[in-house]
């Protein structure tokens, strides 16, 4: 029998090797620009094309290489900062060259020119010239160049046409290429960077502080909620800035740890900081921060993963409270706690609406008392119980169900009867299994006992009266106990369908803005909304560029009046830039879902007895009237033996 097991040649296994390394074009950006800062760079420059499809170069004024050096980089294995086992644990540095340039070299084609300079203390005359063509070694020659080091990225995975199949588009890689080059911008603010994509400048930073370089990367606006934070201790020292609770977001990913200046992910620690900021911020809010953290090397293990994004402390307690009492420290320090507010009211009883003529729109100031209206605070309230349909869309925007009372009703037909809750399970069981046959009536009446089921199979005759509670929830009386509703995720699910009506049948209304607000984004987002920009227009988005990553708004969606046009527009792409690398959704569903879910959240107001029940007739006329978009639960049912059990001592 013939042996089966044999080597590997080099070509395939630089190809494996480049896989665990180089994922896409942002893993090879992210590997050249360490390797520039090790060169001791104080200026980088990188070109991109086609979102590092078809080009990468980084040009650096470091210490360059050596013709043997140069050569030596592309070798397998090649090192420039490990001798023997032990300087595994106490690495400090990037990488200069060597490490990754084998594997970015055996999926590209590769050419390097390099000279050293007087940082080397060699000042070469001449440089050096190599190139690489899937690890087969093309040029090598000597060639006048300027100091430091230029390297070319052609053509990536030319040789493994699967892996360039699975390459997102160039948007989509572009953003991921913007975070790398995000990450290692804020790690070395004392390095000059300018980024390049297609002929166009997106960032031009310059050497300076951290806070300078915080502001350059993400705008003017972050200068008002920068706040220092710095914690010293024996065994590991914390700084950096963090952002002020009032600029928490409810999307993540301005969230940056670095330790020993390399980024790296660390769930554990964001807990650490979120808790520091406990009764300052809403539940499911971030803060932003950007937290250095110096140890000792000989206390982390930076090789678990091999982009050495995630690392094991040896003491992750101690590191946790230390990050946590140095956040706190901060929040203490610039009085970013808010004082107890004894006006606000807190109860909960229903108000009754100030009387109203038919063409106003009346504005609750959360005291009983109504505010005069005006355009800037006008919000497209539910629609008032009695009027008809054509009027409450036409008024609000929001398409208002002529049956939605036969829904409510249909939500509990049949609970009057006999039946126990484990017949109605086995009904509904029989019921799917031949929903394939019927699926357009099948579809109501299913969602309908589901619903059924939900609220534990309890009669009801009909909905007693509506009461919010906290302006966050809807409470009504059922035979079985108490219905609850959520009522930021009972708008999310209404708004959520209106949106996807409007992205299907390209029929989004706009609101025509009286005076054109200008916003401007992160690059990232600007590339964004170029690529959505049909979609965006489908849902009553009307926009113009005006400048480097500035758009002009001239209108939003009807269902967003009254809201700040600039901020309403600028979330909803950070909204969108973290739900499109989350979930594995068609972009016009995540933009429907990131949408809902922005929208909703200016809807956990006071609401008059009308709007409430007319949200709860929107919410049983939707799709899922028991869940949002992202599977969280909108109903709750308190079952009377339940509410007794509370009372039992």
């Amino acid at each position: 029998m013939l042996n089966i097991i044999q080597l590997l040649p080099d070509s395939i296994a630089n190809q494996i090797a480049a896989g665990e390394v180089v994922q896409r074009p942002a893993s090879v950006v992210k590997e050249l620009l360490e390797n520039s800062v090790d060169a001791q760079a104080k200026t980088v420059q990188i070109i991109i094309r086609d979102a590092g499809k078809t080009l990468i170069q980084i040009i650096d004024d470091g210490i360059g290489m050596s013709e043997t050096d140069a050569r030596m980089s592309f070798e397998r294995h090649a090192t420039s900062k490990i001798r023997s086992s032990d300087d595994l644990f106490r690495i400090r540095t990037m990488g200069f060259r060597g490490e990754a340039l084998a594997s970015i070299a055996a999926i590209a084609q590769v050419e390097l020119r390099t000279r050293r300079s007087d940082a080397s203390r060699t000042n070469d005359e001449l440089g050096t010239l190599i190139r690489m063509e899937g690890s087969e070694l093309k040029t090598q020659e000597t060639v006048s160049c300027l100091p430091g080091t230029n390297i070319l990225v052609k053509n990536l995975f030319f040789n493994v046409p699967a892996r360039r199949n699975f390459l997102k588009t160039n948007s989509v890689e572009m953003r991921h290429i913007l975070d790398e080059f995000q990450r290692v911008a804020l790690a070395h603010p004392e390095v000059a960077f300018s980024l390049y994509h297609n002929d166009s400048e997106v960032y031009n930073l310059q050497a300076g502080k951290l806070s300078r370089r915080i502001v350059d990367l993400f705008g003017k606006q972050y200068r008002e909620q920068l706040a220092f934070c710095e914690e010293e201790t024996p065994y590991v020292n914390v700084r950096g800035y963090i952002g002020k609770p009032e600029f928490a977001r409810k999307t993540r990913g301005e969230q940056f740890f670095f330790v020993n200046s390399r980024f790296v992910k660390h769930n554990y620690l964001h807990h650490a900081v979120v808790g520091a900021y406990e009764g300052t911020i809403q539940d499911g809010f971030h803060p932003f921060y950007v937290l250095f953290i110096e140890i000792d090397p000989s206390h982390i293990d930076i090789n678990i993963h091999p982009t050495k994004t995630e690392i094991k402390f040896d003491d992750e307690r101690s590191v946790y409270a230390i990050v946590m009492a140095a956040v706190r420290k901060a929040v203490g320090v610039y009085n970013l706690t808010p004082s107890l507010d004894f006006d606000s009211n807190v109860n909960f009883l229903p108000v009754t609406p100030a009387p109203r003529r038919s063409s106003e729109v009346q504005v609750g100031n959360g005291n009983g008392q109504a505010d005069a209206p005006n355009r800037s605070s006008l919000r497209p309230m539910s629609p008032a119980w009695s009027t008809e349909p054509a009027e409450h869309k036409a008024a609000t925007g929001f398409d208002f169900p002529r049956k939605s009372a036969a829904n409510w009703q249909a939500l509990f037909e049949g609970l009057e009867t006999n039946e126990t809750p484990a017949t109605e399970a086995q009904n509904l069981f029989d019921n799917t299994v031949s929903a394939d046959s019927q699926a357009e009536i099948e579809s109501v009446t299913l969602g309908s006992r589901v619903n059924k089921l939900i609220t534990s199979a309890v009669a009801l005759e009909g909905a007693g009266p509506i009461l919010q509670v906290h302006n966050r929830y809807l409470v009504t009386s059922v035979q079985a106990g108490m219905l609850v509703i959520d009522q930021r995720r009972a708008y999310e699910r209404v708004l959520y369908d209106q949106y996807q009506t409007a992205l299907t049948k390209r029929n989004g209304v706009s609101q025509q803005l009286l005076f054109p607000k200008t916003v401007t984004v992160m690059p990232v987002d600007y590339n964004l909304a170029l690529e959505l920009r049909d979609d965006l227009t489908s849902l009553g988005f009307l926009f113009d560029e005006i400048g480097q990553n500035a758009f002009m708004i001239r209108g939003v969606p009807a269902l967003s009046v009254g809201e700040n046009e600039e901020e309403l527009f600028a979330n909803l792409l950070a909204q969108l830039r973290e739900d499109t690398g989350r979930l594995k959704l068609e972009r016009a569903e995540v933009l429907a879902r990131s949408l809902a879910r922005r929208s909703a959240a200016r809807h956990q107001k006071q609401l008059a007895e009308p709007e409430q029940r007319a949200l709860v007739d929107q919410l049983m006329a939707s799709s899922n009237p028991s869940y949002t978009p992202n599977g969280e639960p909108i109903t709750t049912v308190l079952a009377l033996d339940k509410l007794a059990g509370l009372f039992r001592s």
